[in-house]
């Protein structure tokens, strides 16, 4: 019996570890910036070292890993490459291109062109979405294109500056993008990942900048996201509106991913600061109800976390505070006094709350506290850093303004 036993013992620890090596979406395995134990240091250590570095152009599209392969989306004009690179010694085991020509507004020309959507690995494949709409299978062994599809014609840079940014979606087994632009309106398409079908599709207000997601309310699954002036609740399965409340910008910057507390939606803007609304169903019909709001903590580009009654975030006051919110009251835990960074990705680990800043400085607070507690800092490239990083098995995949890396603790 022993002898039978062992091998799928084996088997099972092996297949946790390639778990483990899984950061295949937008802010990591749960969409939520959550990052397992395992993901981060056991004990923050004095400083990360680069392992490898690999240039791949520009763009601000987060790296994501499968099956020991980090898969990265950029640009070096006027093409978009998709590249696979061997997480253990970064050699680049496939990388292919396309012709993607993108012409900024003439108001958005200081940052880069793009791609801005993190890629989706579901099974064997892989997903990118460009600035300028173009959204591509790949097969992640081989980087063979399996399917295409081309939005750009839906794509206007007049009201959008920045073009298409929402990160693809894993929607029980089916594709969620959002695409078009802002004024005259966009759709949310689900679509068959081995052909590229399209399953159903909901058009209605342009989209903004942030990437939907799905959440679970009562035993109800929904998928919300931020159109250019409104948030909006959908039926996974169809696509049939099931909610929608404005949420006007000026700039139509609706840029933060929303966040689920597990009784309220979370959004913040730069002009209309955080607020939350509770979902409630009667007669058959969903309707968002505004539970508070906090128009001094206003996020721009980086969205919060939410962990220990509390919601983490970078506000854009004092020209970068990192803070605290209560989430039932958003009522401020804390806050720094200011001059933080421009903009910060957000990760919540175990026993921290991780802030990668702008300036690639990654600051290390203690969760759970009453005031804000730093516990490590450290820069950790020459560039900038706009993508949010991956942690694995204590170790960092990063992106900066050219190239993504590995740092490693050196401790093992």
């Amino acid at each position: 019996m022993r002898s039978i036993l062992t091998p799928i013992v084996v088997l099972f620890i092996f297949a946790q570890a390639l778990v483990a090596q899984d950061w295949p979406q937008w802010r990591g395995p749960s969409r939520d910036g959550s990052v397992p134990a395992s993901g981060v240091p056991a004990n923050w250590p004095a400083s990360f070292q680069t392992t490898w570095r690999v240039d791949i152009g520009e763009g601000y599209s987060s790296p994501v890993t499968s099956a020991n392969r980090v898969f990265v989306h950029s640009r070096k004009d006027p093409d978009e490459i998709v590249t696979a690179i061997d997480l253990r010694d970064g050699k680049v085991t496939w990388q292919q291109k396309y012709a993607a020509p993108f012409t900024k507004n003439q108001y958005a020309t200081a940052m880069a062109k793009g791609p801005n959507a993190t890629p989706l690995v579901l099974g064997t494949r892989l997903f990118t979405m460009g600035a300028t709409g173009i959204f591509v299978a790949w097969d992640a062994a081989s980087g063979r294109q399996l399917w295409q599809k081309d939005y750009s014609a839906t794509v206007d840079t007049s009201k959008l500056f920045c073009g298409t940014a929402a990160s693809p979606l894993n929607n029980a087994g089916a594709i969620v993008i959002q695409v078009g632009r802002d004024v005259r309106g966009g759709q949310i398409v689900a679509l068959d990942p081995a052909t590229g079908a399209e399953r159903w599709t909901w058009r209605g207000a342009g989209p903004g900048y942030a990437s939907p997601v799905i959440v679970d309310v009562d035993g109800t699954k929904q998928i919300i996201t931020m159109t250019d002036g409104s948030i909006v609740g959908l039926n996974p399965r169809d696509g049939v509106l099931l909610w929608t409340v404005p949420f006007p910008d000026d700039w139509h910057e609706n840029i933060v991913t929303p966040m689920w507390t597990g009784t309220d939606v979370i959004v913040s803007g730069p002009r209309q600061g955080t607020h939350a609304f509770r979902l409630s169903s009667a007669a058959g019909k969903w309707s968002a109800a505004e539970s508070w709001k906090n128009t001094d903590v206003t996020m721009y580009m980086s969205s919060p976390v939410v962990g220990d009654g509390l919601i983490y975030g970078l506000s854009t006051k004092r020209r970068g505070q990192f803070v605290a919110l209560d989430a039932k009251t958003g009522a401020v835990r804390w806050a720094t006094e200011g001059r933080d960074a421009e903009h910060a990705s957000i990760l919540l680990a175990p026993q921290h709350v991780l802030f990668l800043t702008n300036s690639a400085d990654l600051v290390v607070a203690r969760r759970a506290t009453p005031a804000f507690e730093l516990v490590k800092k450290y820069t950790l490239a020459q560039s900038q850093t706009y993508a949010a990083p991956v942690f694995l098995d204590g170790d960092m995949v990063l992106r900066d303004a050219t190239g993504v890396m590995r740092l490693t603790t050196g401790i093992r």
